[in-house]
């Protein structure tokens, strides 16, 4: 597997049935196949009719794919920027082609590369073993200190403690930050990266874990979360608008010291219960 910032070849042209007109796009799209011995990154062109084709990234590539070549590789899933499957890096910055609008100048053509510094397994298909592996390692899941007795009690939560979760459970793990991260890219193998950081503050702020110290002290070498420089590219490219430099951040005063988790709001004391008796009692 090579990655992405291995020097592309230059363009090759499709042969296709469309005829290039006044409403025709051209796309630029990285493509290494390798299975195919001796293969080498390259770019490859593909004209769109954008008057026989929807209005997103993925669209196009769609169209590509059943009607011009039935090898382009790409992921995809849900199409409303929820599953996070179609990560990729479109003309220049790296967002979901789902919910990306197709650039209407015809003049210029859009390239689409599979997301920056990771292994590419095939076209726009990126290896993700190591970013998955990373989500798993901030164990991922509510952990209390005495056991869950499933069904007997809710986990009590306030309202104000349910919304320092906003702009955190919301992230999908496309992996969009965290590949715009230079720190990530020269140190994926010790510095977690935004997405995954992101994901630990979710945990470790919920007021219904108990494991927060535990947590933290996981990330608490000169790696795991201090190597976040604060270049913001995590929070300007995110496809949700949300803000893991913000969280990491926060990591970063908990881990100094700076700042200590809230301890969790009591349950309200329950009303008593209405007297049988008047239950009981005739009209």
């Amino acid at each position: 597997m090579l990655r992405v910032k291995a020097l592309a070849q230059p363009c090759r042209t499709v042969a296709t049935a469309t005829t290039k007109g006044a409403n025709v796009k051209t796309f630029e799209i990285y493509r290494y196949n390798p299975d195919q011995a001796g293969s080498k990154p390259s770019m490859q062109k593909y004209d769109v009719d954008l008057d026989a084709c929807g209005p997103m990234i993925l669209d196009a590539l769609i169209k590509i794919k059943n009607e011009m070549d039935p090898t382009l590789t790409f992921r995809r899933s849900c199409r409303e920027g929820i599953c996070g499957s179609c990560a990729m890096n479109i003309g220049g910055q790296n967002t979901l082609a789902c919910i990306c609008n197709i650039d209407n100048n015809t003049t210029k053509s859009t390239k689409i590369y599979p997301l920056p510094h990771m292994y590419v397994v095939k076209d726009l298909v990126p290896d993700m073993n190591l970013f998955y592996a990373q989500y798993a390692s901030v164990q991922p899941w509510i952990q209390k200190d005495t056991p869950i007795k499933l069904g007997e009690k809710e986990l009590y939560q306030s309202v104000a403690e349910r919304e320092k979760l906003d702009g955190l459970y919301e992230c999908i793990l496309c992996a969009c930050c965290s590949t715009s991260c230079p720190s990530y890219w020269w140190n994926a193998d010790k510095y977690l990266g935004p997405a995954i950081l992101l994901q630990a503050y979710r945990w470790i702020i919920d007021s219904r874990d108990d494991k927060h110290i535990e947590r933290l002290s996981r990330m608490s070498d000169g790696f795991s979360a201090f190597k976040c420089h604060t270049i913001l590219n995590c929070t300007k490219t995110c496809p949700k608008h949300l803000n893991p430099a913000k969280a990491i951040g926060e990591i970063k005063k908990l881990l100094t010291g700076v700042a200590t988790k809230p301890k969790p709001v009591e349950p309200p004391v329950p009303s008593a219960p209405f007297p049988q008796k008047h239950l009981n009692q005739k009209k």
